[in-house]
């Protein structure tokens, strides 16, 4: 707690710079995450050659006149040399080996197994019949199914058939597969009516179907080799000394294929082992510098973030996650790196953490990423943007809507600002790179996957979102409606607890949602022996029955039962806290004190009468320890003047800080003296005095 009047900003960073002390293992994790997200985010970066100009075709060179300072050939584009190779492949012919002896072995097991049986099973003009067809299909070649439709899927017009070192060419659509082969046998076409097929399907023809055309791997690659290299992969020179490009000229296409041609002599003249090391080594300089940016950051103001391993992986991920999602893009060529939705890594921070941190990890996942890209500049910018209306818009996530105009405005922020930088460049609107948008407003959907992904990040890190509270903060919860039902009074009370609690959280700037949502569930130990505890009373007293010390143990352990049917209900780390800490370390004084009037000169053992604690360590279990005392109290007072109240209020408060209650919270004596205001102005209004109503006086006669 800190003990020394301040201002409202210096309220705001005391909360944020306490001085948390972390431990030998906290520091080596903390470490440990960090060098590994470094080399990992490092290791798959890209290392080619990057560019030195950037340049698109009908935009201006902005550079000065560029001229060739070695001779080099003018490579034609992907586009261009796939096209011509899916040209020229159209005279490729794979070689097959031809095995004769597999048709007349096939041909006699027929002869064989036809003599075999009943002369009158298949007549001698159907064998005759049959064995023609055979040796014609034979003769033409039976191919594999695979290789059958490989040839057919490539489109070969034609293969190579060789045998004992002669070869000769045959077209596909005469070759057969086992399939065509049987459909060619039992095809009696003209001859229908000199045949019957059913004699002949009596023949089991399919088993003599065999392959005898084998494809030849070597061969048909060597032939494959040999058509390539027909094939000019450069469309003219460009020699030294020669002007490329002027400064203002436009890029056109071929003025474009000379400038990327250069990016390929060049990297292909500096490409070594040494240069992507150094490449490498660079690209470890540049992530460290902006990791150590980083560190400082929380040092200076969030040193709370690093005592917890949870956070540490949190914060480290977003800039680990995003370059290799944008590296794995880049190197695959699969999509523009526009279309990934990076106001998505702030959105997550926001929600979890604060503004400032949010902000900060963008910046240093966007850099991290812009490392990767060709037009780093242009990227950079449009995404900072992007995150800084994605904070704004989105400071409170506790409904859908929310993240739908989120979007929207995030869509329009980045196309009017990308728009911008483009005007500057380009006074042409026929120029515009309109694709750029079509990835902008795809970019802007992807982030509305925001909400559902929240609950998995929520399940991985353990952290607790404003829409998780603001489903538990429903009455109708099925464990808060259990307790309306079964501890009514209880139930009255969180709720009068609740609102103290958020009229308080409201003027010092504390998580309002939070304390709310911890004040409806702070008591639900109670359901256990609601009939012990006094809000729930009506005529009888249990405590008058049984010694003031199994009194005590029973009001203590409504901690320890709340604690038990939170785990039964599954409800987050961070409103058990609540639970645990909103009677702190305190003591239940009113059985204590009986207990030492009753017995004066027997000694105490006080540790039956305490509360296990901890005491409050945020600044809303600190609120809700307050208002929960000042609740309860407030019920005791015999008559409701403003003095009373005032006193009331004054006294409990005091006497938490007095007893330590606030040492480990992020407290100050404004936030205190604020607190009791707002608690003195709502019992006020809840325990107004009504006016008595005058009485009609009747008219004497």
């Amino acid at each position: 707690m800190y003990f020394r009047p301040c201002s409202k900003p210096e309220i705001k960073m005391n909360r944020h710079n306490q001085q948390n002390t972390l431990t030998p293992k906290a520091r080596f994790y903390r470490i440990a995450i960090t060098v590994t997200a470094v080399f990992i985010v490092c290791f798959y970066m890209p290392r080619e050659e990057q560019s030195a100009y950037q340049f698109s075709i009908g935009k201006p060179w902005h550079y000065n006149q560029l001229i060739a300072t070695y001779d080099f050939p003018i490579y034609k584009s992907t586009e261009v040399v796939r096209k011509e190779q899916d040209s020229i492949m159209q005279y490729y012919k794979p070689y097959f080996s031809f095995n004769s002896e597999t048709g007349k072995e096939q041909i006699r097991s027929f002869k064989t197994n036809i003599a075999e049986k009943r002369p009158a099973a298949i007549p001698a003009n159907y064998v005759a019949y049959v064995v023609n067809k055979l040796e014609y299909i034979y003769s033409q070649g039976i191919m594999d199914i695979t290789d059958f439709e490989r040839m057919h899927e490539s489109k070969v017009e034609a293969i190579n058939i060789f045998s004992q070192n002669t070869a000769r060419e045959q077209t596909t659509d005469k070759v057969f597969s086992h399939k065509t082969a049987y459909e060619y046998l039992t095809d009696l076409g003209d001859d229908s009516l000199h045949y019957d097929l059913r004699i002949l399907r009596k023949c089991n023809l399919n088993e003599y179907i065999a392959t005898n055309l084998t494809y030849d791997v070597t061969k048909s690659e060597e032939a494959r080799k040999d058509l390539l290299s027909t094939l000019t992969y450069s469309s003219g020179m460009v020699m030294s000394g020669q002007k490329i490009i002027d400064h203002g000229d436009i890029v056109d296409r071929r003025t474009y294929e000379i400038l990327t041609s250069l990016e390929k002599e060049y990297a292909q003249r500096h490409k070594s082992k040494m240069q992507s090391n150094t490449a490498l080594l660079g690209q470890l300089l540049y992530v460290v510098i902006i990791v150590l940016c980083m560190a400082l950051y929380f040092n200076m103001f969030r040193r709370d973030y690093l005592t917890d391993t949870r956070h540490i992986l949190f914060i480290r991920s977003m800039p680990v996650i995003y370059p290799l999602i944008t590296s794995f893009l880049i190197k695959h060529n699969l999509f523009n790196v526009y279309i990934i939705p990076f106001a998505m890594a702030p959105i997550f921070i926001r929600v979890f953490m604060d503004s400032r941190t949010a902000f900060v990890i963008h910046v240093a996942t966007v850099l991290i990423s812009a490392i990767s890209l060709k037009y780093p500049f242009e990227f950079v910018a449009t995404q900072l943007i992007a995150g800084m209306v994605a904070i704004y818009s989105l400071r409170e996530l506790s409904q859908r809507s929310q993240l739908f105009r989120s979007a929207f405005y995030i869509i329009l922020a980045s196309t009017a600002f990308y728009l911008s930088i483009e005007l500057i460049h380009e006074k042409d609107f026929a120029r515009l790179e309109y694709r750029r948008y079509i990835y902008l407003i795809i970019n802007g959907i992807f982030l509305l996957f925001a909400y559902p992904l929240l609950f998995l990040f929520e399940k991985v890190f353990g952290f607790t979102s404003n829409v998780t509270l603001v489903e538990l903060s429903n009455t109708n919860n099925k464990l808060l409606r259990k307790l309306s039902e079964v501890a009514p009074g209880t139930f009255q009370h969180s709720m009068q607890v609740a609102n103290l609690a958020t009229a308080v959280a409201n003027k010092i700037g504390a998580g309002v949602l939070l304390v709310r949502t911890g004040a409806l569930y702070h008591d639900i130990g109670k359901l256990n022996n609601p009939a012990y505890f006094t809000e729930n009373q009506k005529n009888f007293n249990p405590h008058s029955r049984i010694p003031f010390e199994e009194s005590a143990s029973i009001v203590i352990n409504h901690v320890k039962d709340g604690l038990k049917l939170a785990e039964k209900y599954n409800l987050p780390q961070v409103i058990k806290d609540f639970i645990s800490t909103h009677h702190g370390k305190g003591k239940t004084k009113y059985f204590l004190i009986s207990y030492k009037n009753q017995n004066p000169d027997r000694p105490v053992n006080e540790a039956l009468f305490t509360y296990p604690g901890p005491n409050p360590s945020t600044l809303e279990q600190a609120i809700l320890i307050m208002a929960d005392s000042v609740e309860a109290a407030s019920r005791s007072l015999s008559e409701y003047t403003e003095e009373s109240i005032s006193a009331l209020v004054d006294k409990i408060i005091d006497g938490q800080v007095a007893d330590g209650y606030f040492k480990t919270c992020p407290i100050t004596f404004r936030d205190i003296s604020v607190a009791k205001e707002v608690f003195k102005e709502k019992l006020k209004t809840i325990y107004h005095t009504r006016i008595s109503y005058p009485e009609l006086k009747k008219k004497q006669k």
